[in-house]
């Protein structure tokens, strides 16, 4: 079982949307036993929260569910349970890496380095724009899933 964590600030927009994304990414592929995915954020300010409502509209367009989604804070034991902490920008990252305990088995990378053909490597906090910041999201992180999923299989092809 590889075991992928994608973290944001508060967990409400970006990476509910790349659980989201990646989860359908990963069932279509039928490896939805063989890749175990969740989200969580940086901050406790959301948590127990669902999703944003801009996120979820945005991202059922595009045939994605997050309606059963609650936000939640990293915890140490991330660093130990999940293979692969996929952060959205490097604020987020610099405090993960600031937080990794002793011990700790996940590799922490930012997300949009497995995107192809996306020169920027962080997806922007849509939170105080209007919808398009949220179709951006989405246009992202769907090369990023695609990309990452690409790494996994080639990777695990070896």
């Amino acid at each position: 079982m590889i075991r992928v964590l994608f973290v944001c600030m508060g967990n409400i927009c970006r990476s509910p949307t790349a659980e989201a994304v990646f989860r359908h990414m990963i069932e279509d592929a039928g490896l939805a036993m063989q890749i175990e995915v969740d989200s969580a954020g940086t901050s406790d300010y959301q948590g127990g929260d669902p999703p944003d409502r801009r996120a979820q509209t945005a991202a059922s367009k595009r045939g994605y569910d997050m309606a059963r989604l609650r936000a939640r804070q990293v915890r140490p034991k991330d660093f130990l349970e999940f293979d692969y902490v996929l952060v959205m920008d490097k604020k987020n990252l610099a405090d993960l890496n600031a937080i990794y305990p002793h011990g700790g088995r996940a590799e922490v990378n930012l997300f949009l380095q497995y995107a192809n053909g996306i020169a920027t490597k962080e997806v922007p906090d849509p939170y105080y724009g209007g919808l398009t910041g949220f179709e951006t999201v989405l246009d992202l992180v769907e090369e990023g899933a695609r990309g990452f999923l690409a790494h996994l299989l080639q990777k695990n092809r070896k």
